[in-house]
């Protein structure tokens, strides 16, 4: 009896494993449905970001502030970062 029992519970085990490995599949297939949407939304959040550094930027400039280069450099910082995450991103994942 007590080996039956043992026996069922492993087989129920082995059950749970198989559904577990599909899960996991399932969920980098979706994982992966959704790379190239993020990486774009990435690219446009780099796009505004730009935009609107670039204003602050020139509201600086005009105003004669002394920090316009410091504030330019970090904004376009910024916006080279996010393009540089996103792509490598893609590439290390390769997608």
């Amino acid at each position: 009896m007590a080996t039956f029992l043992l026996a069922s519970a492993l087989q129920g085990m082995a059950q749970d494993a198989g559904d577990g490995n599909a899960g996991i599949m399932e969920a980098t297939n979706k994982v992966r449905g959704y790379f190239d949407t993020g990486v774009s939304l990435m690219y446009a959040v780099g796009a505004v970001v730009g935009l609107i550094g670039a204003v602050k930027v020139y509201q600086k400039w005009n105003a004669g502030e002394p920090d316009t280069g410091k504030v330019a450099g970090s904004w376009f910082g910024s916006c080279i970062f996010l393009v540089i995450v996103a792509t490598v991103l893609r590439s290390f994942f390769g997608i």
